[in-house]
């Protein structure tokens, strides 16, 4: 019975996670300057400088390749 009701509520929560609609007019806020992920710039620079400080790599952002020379 307990391995019942833990795989209905694991079924329960598959099932009511992760649903949302979003109408057209909804979209002009989903859009807006805020929402957007580069919007700080320093905080762009930075991020990109330790991702690229950590993967040992130079380039390769916004281009193809990552410096593995296999282009």
């Amino acid at each position: 019975m307990k391995k019942f009701i833990t795989l209905f509520a694991l079924s329960l929560l598959v099932l009511f996670t992760g649903c949302a609609t979003v109408e057209p007019w909804q979209k002009g806020n989903l859009a807006d300057y805020t929402m957007r992920s580069d919007r700080d710039e320093l905080a762009s620079v930075m991020t990109s400088h330790i991702q690229f400080s950590r993967e040992a790599t130079t380039g390769g952002e916004g281009v193809g390749g990552g410096g593995c020379g296999c282009n």
